[in-house]
């Protein structure tokens, strides 16, 4: 059985925007159809998560000094065979709540998983072009991306505050379920042949510095 984190991109809890939280909708709807497809999963919300004023990413902490709310974010991301990342657009590409969350967490945690992109807008374009952007950093990152993506405009019309399909709800899992479907083949593929070959055996880590990555 799989087990996934869902992030929700969001940090705003007002109005306006109205209604509030519309991304809190999408990751309901995320949240649902994965474990009715038998997979346990964890909505992630950045608004439980105290991260402190001045930014200081896990891995640069002393062990004895990490705060607890970031060292338990890291050992959830570790132990999860999977991600999707909820968001909206920000002048064409993620979300900063979203950004600044994952960037306190070093790619050794989150590589040789998959990911799957979400977005989502009031308007028509459905966060589209956030979601290239978003290719680029969760590969970066390690978790790449299922080539499906899954664009919600006007997702107060389409979802309810539970995370229900308001209209035509079986299209609506029917497109979910493409991208979902992926992510749940892969994670599944990927955990499979991590207990055959350790993978950091192919490709270590890096732990000390960004120039372990560099030519010789």
């Amino acid at each position: 059985m799989a087990h996934f984190l869902v992030f929700l991109g969001t940090a705003r809890d007002s109005t306006p925007p109205a209604p509030a939280r519309l991304g809190l909708r999408v990751a309901r709807a995320c949240v649902q159809l994965l474990e009715a497809d038998g997979a346990t999963v964890e909505l992630i919300d950045p608004l439980d998560i105290e991260l402190g004023g001045v930014f200081k990413p896990h891995f640069a902490y002393a062990t004895s000094r990490v705060p607890e709310a970031l060292d338990s974010l890291a050992g959830k991301i570790e132990a999860a065979d999977g991600y999707v990342m909820v968001s909206p657009e920000y002048n064409h590409s993620m979300s900063p709540a979203l950004s600044h969350l994952l960037n306190h967490f070093g790619s050794s945690l989150f590589a040789f998983k998959p990911s799957a992109i979400v977005t989502y807008s009031a308007g028509q374009w459905g966060g589209a072009r956030a979601a290239v952007a978003m290719r680029t950093f969760l590969s970066e990152l390690g978790c790449l991306p299922v080539s499906a993506m899954i664009h919600v405009p006007r997702a107060q019309e389409a979802l309810d505050e539970d995370g229900g399909f308001q209209d035509d709800p079986d299209r609506w899992v029917g497109y979910f379920g493409r991208t979902l479907g992926q992510l749940g083949w892969w994670a599944e593929a990927a955990a499979s042949h991590r207990e055959k070959r350790d993978p950091t055996e192919v490709s270590p880590a890096f732990q000390r510095a960004p120039d372990q990555r560099s030519a010789p």
